[in-house]
């Protein structure tokens, strides 16, 4: 368990420093953002099917290609991983980002209904 903490943390670290789309200032924008590049990452990372039918899957899947390629060059333990440990490695970090970015967030800007 304590392993995964610390593989999670590794990943959030490498999003927070190197990836631009976790600072959109709507939370639903956040939420949609999160969900949707951390599943084509995932897919992306076992192998399976990634949906590309309209401009923003191709969007979506744009940015969860360039993260996915930096986390197999920064985290060579990535390789070791089966496809449920994958998975459930993701989901984790996909909690831990909606944490930080949005439910965990100071940022009043994100829920302002005027913006």
């Amino acid at each position: 368990m304590e392993e995964k903490k610390e593989r999670i943390a590794q990943l959030e670290d490498y999003i927070m420093k190197k990836c631009l789309w976790q600072f959109h200032s709507r939370a639903w924008d956040r939420k949609t953002q999160n969900e949707n590049i951390l599943l084509k990452a995932t897919q992306l990372l076992c192998d399976e099917p990634v949906e590309l039918e309209t401009p923003l899957d191709r969007c979506y899947w744009a940015d969860a290609l360039s993260l996915i390629e930096g986390f197999r060059s920064n985290y060579k333990w990535l390789a070791a991983l089966s496809k449920e440990e994958i998975k459930e490695l993701m989901q984790g970090l996909k909690e831990r980002i909606d944490f930080v970015t949005i439910t965990g967030s100071l940022n009043a800007e994100l829920t302002d209904p005027r913006y």
